[in-house]
C-alpha cells in the first residue's frame, strides 16, 4: 500500500539525452515500474564523490543549462497524470560543486517553458495541475476522471476529481493487489492514498476545498469500484492522526490498516 518514489538522474556518464529519454518512456511503457512519485536529479560532479575522481580521466561533462533545462521539460511532458515530481535538482552547496549546473530553481523556468502546454491541457504531472499551484480565479465545476492500469502485475486506478482546465483537486490511488502477505489484507482492495489539495491556509482556519466531500466522494467510488470487481473488504493505508476521518465512514482499524466490509 505504499506510495512508490523513484529518483531519476539524467546525464550520467556514457549517457547522453537520447538514450536518457528512451529509458524515461520505459517508465510509463513496462508495468513493472509506472512509479507515482519522482525526483529527477541531473548528475552533478560533487566534491569528494567517487565520480570528482575521475570525471577528467573519462572525459565527462555534465549537461549544461540548455541541455538540463531541455530534457527536465521533455521528461515533464511524458509524465502520466498519476504522478508526481517531488523535487528537480539537489540542494548541493555551490562550494561542493567540481562540475555541472548549480542553479536548483531551474524547474521554474522549466514551468515557464512548459506553460503553453499546461494552458492546452496537455501537461498530466500532478504538481503542475495542483490548485494550489494555480491560478485563484478559478472553475470550481469538478468532474471525477478514473484513470485504469497495470502495475506490478496488479491493477490500479488513478482517481481523481479536476475542473473543465484539468486543474487537480483531489486524488485516490485504489489498488487491486496481484497478492497480499499480511493475513489483514487478505481479500482486500486497497486505498494507497487520499489527498484533497487546497491553498496555504493560516493555522485555525479551515480551508475552502478540503472540507466540500471531495474525500468522502473519493472513497465512495472506491468502495463501489472495489464491490463491482468482487472484493469483500476495502483497506486503507492510513497515518494514525487520519483514523478518525476513516472511522466515521465506516472503517476500523485491523492491523495497521482501516479496514471496511463492503
Amino acid at each position: 500500500g505504499f506510495k512508490i518514489g523513484y529518483h531519476v538522474m539524467p546525464g550520467l556518464p556514457y549517457s547522453n539525452p537520447k538514450l536518457d529519454m528512451k529509458l524515461f518512456k520505459k517508465l510509463w511503457s513496462d508495468s513493472v515500474f509506472k512509479p507515482d512519485q519522482l525526483k529527477i536529479y541531473p548528475c552533478q560532479v560533487i566534491d569528494d564523490s567517487p565520480l570528482a575522481k575521475i570525471y577528467k580521466d573519462i572525459d565527462y561533462k555534465p549537461y549544461t543549462e540548455e541541455q538540463t533545462r531541455k530534457i527536465l521539460g521533455d521528461m515533464i511532458r511524458l509524465i502520466p497524470a498519476y504522478c508526481r515530481v517531488m523535487r528537480v535538482m539537489r540542494e548541493i552547496p555551490p562550494d561542493r560543486m567540481v562540475s555541472g549546473l548549480k542553479r536548483i530553481d531551474i524547474r521554474a523556468e522549466v514551468h515557464k517553458d512548459l506553460k503553453t502546454d499546461k494552458e492546452e491541457g496537455k501537461i498530466q504531472e500532478i504538481r503542475m495541475r495542483e490548485i494550489g499551484f494555480n491560478p485563484d480565479t478559478i472553475d470550481t465545476d469538478l468532474t471525477l476522471k478514473s484513470l485504469e492500469y497495470p502495475a506490478s502485475k496488479g491493477k490500479e486506478f488513478f482517481l481523481q476529481f479536476v475542473n473543465s482546465d484539468n486543474v487537480l483537486f483531489s486524488l485516490l490511488r485504489l489498488r487491486f493487489p496481484h497478492k497480499t502477505f499480511l493475513p489483514e489484507l487478505e481479500g482486500c482492495a486497497l486505498v494507497r492514498e487520499l489527498h484533497v489539495y487546497g491553498k496555504a491556509i493560516q493555522i485555525g482556519h479551515k480551508g475552502e476545498i478540503q472540507h466540500t466531500g471531495l474525500g468522502k466522494a473519493l472513497m465512495n467510488e472506491a468502495e463501489q469500484l472495489s464491490r463491482q470487481a468482487g472484493y469483500k473488504k476495502l483497506a486503507v493505508i492510513s497515518g494514525v492522526g487520519v483514523r478518525p476521518y476513516y472511522q466515521k465512514l465506516g472503517y476500523k482499524l485491523e492491523g495497521h490498516y482501516m479496514i471496511k466490509d463492503l
